[in-house]
């Protein structure tokens, strides 16, 4: 309403100026020189203003770039809540490994208690309150304690994956063996294998963790 009022008080105004209109309020004649002369620019340039407001493109640009406004928020907390997660997997993940680093041989620890429980009771068995007539028992007890000992630790080894390498007769291999030294092949031997071993060898898992220290045959000649 505002804008048609404005637009009727600038064309009475052009009309007064053109003179169809007398400032006492009277009308010209409709066929005057000044009539014709300002027919034609006031039909062609004196049209009411446009004021129904933006045009329905313009409008569904503004509703486009609110949808994606709203559509980058939201990408933008999902992507902030994926960074949080990643994070949190990160942490629990290194927590976990140094876990395992400091825990990982709590049950071979555990086993390896009950071995130190045997030794303790074997060495008891030889107190200075021992009395000679009582050697020959001591000694049997000794040997029984040595015995649960040898079967508790092949136990102990046998759970958790620990394997003693057998090498005698076996092709030398750089990759299990440590070469000490070389002896002559003697009857049955093969020169090339191990036959004998200075210290067992160990497995774990099938990877090797110590060397079995061997004596290879050769022949011989070949003797170092």
């Amino acid at each position: 309403m505002a804008a048609r009022s404005l637009w009727a008080v600038q064309r009475l105004q052009r009309l007064l100026a053109s003179g169809l209109v007398s400032e006492s309020g009277g009308w010209l004649h409709p066929f005057s020189t000044a009539t014709q002369r300002t027919a034609g620019e006031d039909c062609s340039s004196e049209d009411p203003p446009d004021v129904l407001g933006p045009s329905l493109a313009e409008q569904a640009l503004r509703l486009k770039a609110v949808k994606l406004e709203k559509e980058v928020q939201d990408l933008t907390l999902r992507y902030q809540r994926a960074v949080a997660d990643c994070e949190n997997i990160r942490r629990r993940t290194q927590r976990c490994v140094e876990d395992a680093k400091i825990f990982g041989i709590q049950s071979f620890c555990k086993d390896l208690v009950e071995v130190a429980d045997i030794l303790e009771k074997t060495a008891e068995c030889f107190s200075e309150g021992t009395k000679p007539e009582d050697h020959k028992l001591t000694l049997e007890k000794v040997f029984q304690g040595l015995s649960l000992l040898e079967a508790k630790l092949k136990s102990v080894f046998a759970k958790h994956g620990l394997e003693k390498m057998t090498p005698i007769g076996d092709k030398y291999d750089p990759h299990e063996h440590e070469l000490i030294c070389h002896m002559p092949a003697g009857v049955g031997v093969q020169p090339g294998t191990v036959a004998l071993v200075r210290q067992d060898g160990y497995k774990l898992h099938g990877r090797t963790i110590r060397l079995a220290q061997v004596e290879v045959a050769v022949e011989s000649q070949r003797r170092l």
